[in-house]
């Protein structure tokens, strides 16, 4: 069984940055892609970044010049810096694994940004 487990989250105001880490543990043969979601009250849930185990990052245009994914393959670890914080960015951010056809998410990390 794969866990994840985040951390970084935190209070912070605007123009501030937060950087998320996020370690998965258990049985990982090998993973598809690393990534970043967040949920905002009332909102769905949205694909902040991603990153291959090639290297390749895809963002969404609200985090484009702002935020900046990486990741440990070797240690199964993604992390998200995030810059210039907006209080837009205030949500819930999960991580998320893709393994095989499978997809493992992290309990989530609160973000509140104070305008």
């Amino acid at each position: 069984q794969v866990q994840l487990v985040e951390s970084g989250g935190g209070l912070v105001q605007a123009g501030g940055s937060l950087r998320l880490s996020c370690a998965a543990s258990g049985v990982i043969v090998r993973f598809n892609t690393m990534g970043w979601y967040r949920q905002a009250p009332g909102k769905q849930r949205e694909l902040v970044a991603a990153i291959t185990s090639g290297g390749s990052t895809n963002y969404a245009d609200s985090a484009k010049g702002r935020f900046t994914i990486s990741g440990d393959n070797a240690e199964n670890t993604v992390y998200l810096q995030m810059n210039g914080l907006m209080a837009e960015d205030t949500a819930v951010y999960y991580c998320n694994f893709k393994i095989a056809n499978l997809d493992f998410w992290g309990e989530g990390t609160l973000v509140t940004v104070s305008s």
